[in-house]
């Protein structure tokens, strides 16, 4: 890392590889294993008190690295340094970090953001820290003379990371009393007891921030606060992580995260989480759902393309499970689908040149559909077509079985002719799904491309033309070159780009197509089953949440084939924790 300092003395930050020199849980923390103790070694100075690294496992899934506080460091003889940190495990990248071992390699930004001023000396200054905020603030207490502050830590449970604080006076509260005073950082300090100091330092949770610079504003003193947010660059280029001040907006990253007090607006968010009302331990909330009136009985479908009709997993998971199944895209007659390269991975994506191969409907009803129909799960019949009269002639085919539903694929975007025209205009799309819908009786949900320009268009004119319910999206139009030919990876140039990087784009595109079906009369809406990316519980909330009835689960699969049944048994923790008997309960209450 490089050694050059500011003209304050302070390091410029760096990036190198360093190496794990420690890791363990910390003992004290609640829940246990939720808090690791990490050191890495690396070239470079000392970091001052107060600043920050943006790290990540050097083999990892996550696209950003964490910044992550300061807790202690120290140069060593042969010119590098060990920097420690508290993390707390809460997400992905973290919990990657919890999980290295000693001389795993760690990427390392750093060090960032400004210190902790030092303090006037006037008299005795206080520190703060709430949760895993207490890393910082002990690190900087680390570098005071002793018995010079008094320190107070507050914690939801139990305590740790103040084995190295030498206060005058430690004083701790916890929520549940397990350590020291029961209760939060107010049953330990409030305007009249914080006047006894000249100056305070906190880091901690929001609230705990905002409640320290109101109680040191009512008694006159001065207060240094250590902030956080959400980052990408680290280093003030990317403005992502600006914090309001009475100053205009500052850089979290840069600016800070230590501020002066006085400046911070701790406005609350108008939008408050959804609070935890956990259901009874007897009672299981209801995950069925009924689209024109055929049931499922929980809202997570197999999309079509990735799961074939069931019996190819079912050594795998008891598919059984599942709430629905949509077969393969089926055409009236026999496809062998497209030549050359198939799949090519991205990152966080596949792209696919399948072509819709597939043996007919014919050999369907008479093979496959059979073995579908042995799961206690909902069957969809998905079919597709290059012409209206090959869609119409298999909708009379499928009408003809006790299939309960179909999927009209019009937007396949591996197809040169039929399908990505008709998804692609409104006036195709609407004479196709009319045709079909003439030419049977079955509830009929129609798959739209995202490909589309006026997608929000193109579902409100299936809607008119018949569709009962509409699915999307399916996959965005893509392509992959070889740097070793110079020539494009499949035959047909461009496929379909899958998987959780369309994820956003998926949702937002629900959202848009719900919210235009809630301008209309309740009696003319269609429900609409959200596809794209859906990987974890949590994408699948978050698409119930914009308004989808269901959802579709395919390239998760791929990655894990237990994808769905984690979704489906996350889905109903989620909905015991907060209370949700049904879908309905919160479904669409982002819109």
């Amino acid at each position: 890392m490089s050694e050059t300092v500011s003209c304050e003395g302070i390091p410029f930050p760096s990036f190198a590889t360093g190496s794990v020199s420690l890791i363990k849980y910390v003992e004290g923390a609640f829940p246990e294993k939720s808090v690791v103790h990490l050191a890495v070694t690396a070239e470079g100075k000392a970091p001052k008190a107060g600043q920050f690294y943006l790290i990540k496992a050097k083999k990892s899934g996550v696209l950003l690295a964490r910044p992550i506080s300061v807790y202690s460091s120290a140069e060593n003889t042969d010119g590098t340094v060990r920097v420690e940190f508290l993390i707390l495990v809460k997400g992905q990248g973290t919990a990657e970090l919890s999980d290295v071992s000693c001389g795993d390699e760690i990427e390392i930004l750093g060090p960032l953001g400004n210190t902790f001023p030092n303090p006037d000396g006037k008299k005795k200054i206080a520190i703060v820290g709430g949760g895993i905020g207490v890393a910082p603030v002990a690190g900087f207490a680390q570098n005071l003379p002793e018995k010079s502050y008094d320190f107070f830590a507050a914690f939801k449970s139990g305590s740790y990371g103040l084995e190295n604080v030498k206060a005058d006076k430690l004083v701790i509260t916890t929520d549940d009393g397990s350590v020291g005073i029961r209760g939060m950082i107010t049953e330990a300090l409030d305007s009249q007891k914080i006047s006894a100091y000249s100056e305070v330092y906190a880091c901690g949770p929001m609230p705990m921030l905002a409640y320290i610079q109101k109680i040191c504003a009512e008694a006159g003193v001065k207060s240094w606060l250590s902030m956080e947010n959400r980052m990408a660059c680290g280093v003030g280029a990317c403005l992502g992580c600006t914090i309001r001040t009475t100053e205009g907006n500052k850089r979290c990253c840069k600016d800070g995260p230590v501020f002066d007090g006085a400046i911070l607006d701790f406005t609350p968010p108008k939008i408050k989480p959804i609070r935890d009302y956990r259901l009874p331990e007897s009672e299981k909330p209801d995950l069925s759902v009924e689209i024109k009136g055929v049931r499922f009985k929980n809202p997570v479908i197999a999309a079509s393309g990735t799961f074939g009709y069931g019996s190819e997993y079912s050594s795998v998971f008891d598919v059984n499970l599942l709430g629905g199944i949509c077969s393969k895209g089926l055409t009236l007659e026999p496809k062998a689908g497209n030549t050359g390269v198939r799949l090519v991975e991205t990152p966080s994506g596949l792209i696919n040149s399948i072509g819709l191969e597939n043996p007919g409907i014919a050999h369907f009803i008479e093979h496959e559909l059979p073995v579908m129909k042995k799961f206690k799960t909902t069957p969809i019949a998905n079919l597709s077509g290059s012409s209206i009269d090959g869609y119409v002639e298999g909708a009379r085919l499928l009408d003809k079985t006790d299939i309960p539903m179909i999927e009209l694929n019009i937007s396949c975007p591996n197809v040169k002719a039929g399908g990505m025209a008709f998804g692609m205009d409104c006036v195709a799309a609407s004479t196709v799904t009319k045709a079909v819908r003439e030419a049977t009786k079955k509830p009929l949900m129609v798959k739209l491309s995202p490909n589309a320009p006026d997608l929000v268009g193109i579902a409100l004119a299936v809607r008119e033309a018949g569709a009962d319910a509409i699915s999307l999206v399916n996959t965005f139009q893509a392509m992959s070159i070889d740097v070793e030919t110079g020539r494009p990876v499949f035959d047909n140039v461009k496929a379909g780009l899958c998987g959780p990087a369309i994820r956003p784009l998926a949702l937002r595109m629900v959202f848009d197509v719900v919210a235009a079906m809630n301008k209309l009369p309740e009696a003319e809406r269609i429900p609409v089953v959200g596809i794209g990316g859906i990987a974890t519980w949590r994408d699948a909330v978050e698409f119930i949440m914009a308004g989808a009835s269901a959802v579709q689960v395919g390239t998760a699969t791929f990655a894990n084939p237990r994808a769905m049944i984690e979704i489906i048994s996350g889905i109903e923790s989620y909905m015991k924790r907060k209370g949700f008997r049904k879908l309905d309960d919160f479904r669409g209450i982002a819109q």
